[in-house]
């Protein structure tokens, strides 16, 4: 038994949430969840690109560079 609504419940439950706290509210509260978000994705791309950084084995120097060093 999943949550399945119809689009008719969904539009009522919404008109209660806004009579509830208001349009203002609400308009404050998806702003505040979309620069959550936002801030996520960006964590988490950082936190991508520094484990693919550590995630490279180390370069195999040829003889030349060998010698060189």
């Amino acid at each position: 038994m999943g949550l399945a609504m119809s689009p008719l419940q969904l539009v009522i439950i919404l008109v209660i949430v806004a009579l509830i706290f208001g349009t203002k509210k609400i308009k404050d509260i998806g702003g505040d969840l979309g620069s959550a978000v936002k801030s996520f994705r960006k964590a988490m791309s950082a936190t991508t690109e520094a484990a693919d950084e550590i995630a490279e084995p180390p370069k195999q120097l040829t003889r030349e560079e060998q010698e060189k060093k």
